[in-house]
């Protein structure tokens, strides 16, 4: 049976991406699509916004209205929207994959007690190429952590909100947990001023915004004679959209728990 996804934040960057990448799978199909509450947008079609022609989806503004429409929701929003849908979803018992990030400690809390009757899949990041990077992050800092200065800069495009961004977040906490430290407790997220001598056990962090920079992450170990470097670079929204729809397909088949792209992908 083809798995039927509805789609979230339908009229942004990634929600565009999200519906192109769909329409682009054979395992998959456009159930919904899911705008602001009284957003202009409202009865147009999902696939003619995402400029890949008609796809006789009409664009809704309340999840409650499709949940006959989809097997599984994607979700890259905000917090709050994102708390919400849980809500909704967890009551359709329909299975989600989330992607939003810049949850605060109470969110993650909250987020966390939610999702516990339904599948969810959440990451950070659906690229497989940063699933991949966070395998090799765990295996470096298991060598040359120890010894080595570590330090994670990241850019993105000037309309992105949180910062760090949840991808060097996480590539940070592959590292931390390698090392056996608490990032909590050693991440710097920024320096100014007369600070002293760099802490050995911190793992640094830098932020960019501009343009229109999809993703960029570096994450150095910085030690006495040479530096090792993991880069990944994004130059497209669908990569991430990619292994958002795979995951999809995938959250369909598993039964209710948290889920993250790494069992996806079979890294773990």
């Amino acid at each position: 049976m083809t798995v039927k996804i509805a789609i979230t934040g339908a009229s942004g960057r990634m929600g565009k991406s999200l519906i192109e990448a769909v329409q682009m799978s054979d395992e998959v199909t456009l159930g919904a699509a899911i705008v602001k509450p009284g957003s202009s947008l409202v009865g147009a079609d999902a696939g003619e916004l995402a400029g890949i022609g008609k796809t006789g989806i009409k664009l809704v503004d309340n999840l409650a209205d499709v949940l006959n429409d989809f097997d599984v929701l994607i979700d890259f929003t905000s917090p709050q929207v994102t708390l919400n849908n849980i809500d909704i979803c967890k009551r359709a018992q329909r299975a989600m994959v989330i992607g939003t990030t810049g949850f605060n400690a109470a969110e993650k809390t909250l987020f966390e007690q939610s999702i516990k009757d339904i599948a969810v899949c959440f990451a950070s990041n659906f690229s497989t190429g940063v699933n991949l990077s966070f395998k090799l992050l765990e295996l470096a800092a298991k060598v040359v952590g120890e010894d080595s200065d570590i330090e994670i800069v990241e850019a993105h495009h000037r309309h992105k909100v949180d910062a760090p961004s949840g991808t060097a977040i996480s590539m940070g906490e592959v590292v931390a947990k390698a090392l056996d430290r608490d990032l909590a407790k050693v991440a710097v997220y920024g320096r100014e001023g007369q600070e002293g001598p760099r802490q050995s056990d911190t793992i640094g962090f830098a932020t960019v915004r501009g343009g229109d920079v999809v993703g960029e992450h570096t994450v150095s170990f910085l030690a006495d004679g040479e530096r090792i470097e993991i880069t990944h670079k994004a130059s497209s929204r669908m990569a991430f959209s990619r292994g958002a729809v795979r995951a999809a397909g995938w959250i369909t088949t598993q039964g209710p728990g948290l889920y993250s792209m790494q069992d996806v992908l079979g890294l773990k």
